[in-house]
């Protein structure tokens, strides 16, 4: 009797898997673009929070120019200088109706799934900021292109262009993560739509928006002074109009302006940082309750 063998067969190579990336950017990304297609998909979503800083720029600054003929601060005319001041007014409008859509997703939105999804609680806060910052950036281009248009004077150099962006952007992500933490410790939108004018508009008037922070009252201009709305609307027009930094040395009374500049978008960058930490773990405590 034969016996017949076979050979076993040889088992098959495989190639060992290559290292899947991280997918923390990618998990933000998807999180900006969900954020995208609930609160800023339509034209009027974007343009809406344009509508009162657009009335400032293009009716009232002029109106104000004529009633007050002589050279702003640092050197521009009245009209430039109430329109660059109104991005101090703009970006926290932005930022604060932000902070609607986070209380409307957490009452009656996807925020549940989201939180048993597998992913850092902190993106979901970094997504929404991203879109905040991305529309403020918008507004702000349409605010100046507008203010160009009716006949403002904008005098903006590499550097200069460096300054105003850096306070954008430093300012934006400190307003929106105000908003964040709000949403998220305010129960109702009445209560949070109450807070608004507190929050967006009063630091608005001590800022040097409308005159430098020097016309206040000495305890005014102190507490002006430690506003970022102020250190804000000082940058932006050391940025693109008063070269001498008039609103820096109001702030900090130094003779270098380049080292005004520098404490001041510190303090933005100071301001951004930890208020955005704050925000991070305001929505992951939030998230148990």
């Amino acid at each position: 009797m034969t016996a017949i063998t076979t050979a076993p067969a040889e088992a098959a190579l495989t190639r060992p898997r290559a290292a899947t990336p991280p997918r923390g950017l990618a998990t933000w990304a998807t999180l900006a673009r969900r954020r995208v297609m609930l609160s800023a998909h339509t034209p009027r979503e974007v343009l809406a929070p344009l509508v009162t800083p657009l009335l400032f720029a293009l009716v009232i600054a002029p109106a104000l120019a004529k009633m007050i003929p002589v050279a702003g601060p640092g050197g521009a005319d009245y009209s430039t200088f109430v329109i660059v001041g109104t991005i101090g007014l703009l970006i926290p409008l932005t930022c604060t109706f932000a902070g609607i859509g986070v209380i409307v997703d957490r009452a009656s939105g996807a925020r549940r799934e989201l939180l048993a999804a597998p992913i850092p609680r902190g993106l979901i806060v970094l997504g929404n900021m991203a879109v905040a910052i991305a529309v403020s950036l918008l507004q702000v281009a349409a605010l100046i292109v507008a203010g160009w248009l009716r006949g403002s004077h904008f005098h903006a150099t590499a550097g200069g262009a460096g300054w105003f962006l850096g306070a954008v952007l430093t300012f934006t992500v400190f307003m929106y993560a105000v908003a964040e933490i709000m949403a998220n410790r305010i129960p109702t939108q009445e209560e949070y739509v109450g807070l608004t004018p507190v929050v967006a508009i009063l630091p608005w008037f001590l800022a040097g928006s409308l005159f430098p922070i020097t016309a206040l009252p000495g305890w005014l201009a102190s507490i002006a002074r430690i506003l970022p709305t102020t250190h804000t609307l000082a940058l932006l027009r050391y940025g693109v109009f008063a070269h001498g930094g008039a609103g820096l040395h109001d702030i900090w009374g130094m003779s270098n302006t380049n080292a005004d500049a520098a404490l001041s978008l510190l303090v933005l960058a100071g301001w951004a940082v930890l208020v955005t930490a704050a925000s991070i773990r305001v929505f992951k405590r939030s998230a148990v309750n």
